[in-house]
C-alpha cells in the first residue's frame, strides 16, 4: 500500500512503522509499505487441493461470503503466516489460542482471513496518513487482487473509505505506458493516466460501516500489539 508523493518521508515515526520511500517515475515518491496480500488464501487453496478438494479462487470468495462475519480475526503480518504450511489449520489454531470463535469449515477460514487483511489495509491506511498528515479521499485497488469483490467490499468497509478497483493488468499497462512516453507516443504521465481511465473498467464500493465492524478492529488492533499512531 502506498501513497504518491513529491518528497520523501524520512522520521522515525516512518522507520518505525516499517514505510519506505520509493522512487517512482518523474521523481515522484511513493511512500510503501508491504503487506501479505492474497498469501493466506493461497496457501489454504493449496493445503485443501493436496487433500483433494480444488477449489477456484471464485468458489472460496463464494464460499466466504456466504460465511458469518465478524467471528474472528487474525493479524495477518504475524511470522507463524509467513512460511508455506497447512494454512486453514494454521488458521484455526491461532483463533483457538486467542480465545477466539474457531473457524472449521472453508468458508469460515476464508472469512477470517478477508477479514483480517482488510482490516490491516485499514489500519496501514491510518498509519500512512499520520505519517502524511492528511486523509485520503480514495484507495485505489490493482492488480489480480482487485478481482475479489468481496475483499474489495471489506475493506472499504474496513478503512470507510471508497475503493476503487481495476485494472487488473496495471504492472504491464504501466510498462507500456512509460515506454510510450519515453518514445514521445504518450505527452506525460497526465495524458498516460487518461489513457488508463479511458481503457478500462473499474468498479466502485461504497463503505458500510457497522457496530459490528467497530467491535471486531478493536480486538484487530490489540492482536496488533499497538494501536496505530
Amino acid at each position: 500500500m502506498g501513497l504518491e508523493l513529491s518528497e520523501p518521508i524520512v522520521t522515525d515515526a516512518c522507520r518505525e512503522l516499517n514505510f519506505t520511500n520509493e522512487i517512482g517515475y518523474g521523481n515522484s515518491i511513493r511512500l510503501l509499505k508491504n503487506i501479505i496480500g492474497l498469501w493466506l488464501v493461497q496457501e489454504c487453496r493449496r493445503a485443501w487441493a493436496a487433500e483433494g478438494n480444488e477449489y477456484s479462487y471464485t468458489d472460496l470468495t463464494d464460499l466466504a461470503a456466504s460465511a458469518e462475519p465478524h467471528r474472528s480475526v487474525l493479524n495477518p503480518s504475524d511470522p507463524r503466516f509467513l512460511a508455506p504450511d497447512n494454512m486453514p489449520q494454521r488458521i484455526a489454531e491461532t483463533c483457538r489460542e486467542t480465545g477466539q470463535s474457531v473457524p472449521e469449515s472453508p468458508g469460515a477460514i476464508l472469512r477470517c482471513a478477508l477479514e483480517s487483511l482488510a482490516l490491516l489495509y485499514a489500519r496501514t491506511l491510518r498509519e500512512a496518513e499520520t505519517l502524511v498528515g492528511w486523509q485520503v479521499e480514495k484507495l485505489h485497488i490493482v492488480g489480480g487482487g482487485s478481482r475479489n469483490a468481496l475483499l474489495n467490499q471489506l475493506t472499504a468497509d474496513a478503512a470507510n473509505i471508497e475503493v476503487v478497483a481495476g485494472p487488473t493488468e496495471a504492472t504491464a499497462s504501466g510498462n507500456v505506458l512509460l515506454q510510450s512516453i519515453a518514445a514521445g507516443e504518450v505527452a506525460g504521465l497526465a495524458e498516460a493516466r487518461q489513457i488508463v481511465r479511458n481503457s478500462f473498467d473499474t468498479e466502485s464500493f461504497k463503505p458500510n460501516p457497522s457496530p459490528e465492524l467497530e467491535a471486531i478492529r478493536a480486538r484487530f488492533d490489540q492482536l496488533c500489539g499497538n494501536d496505530p499512531l
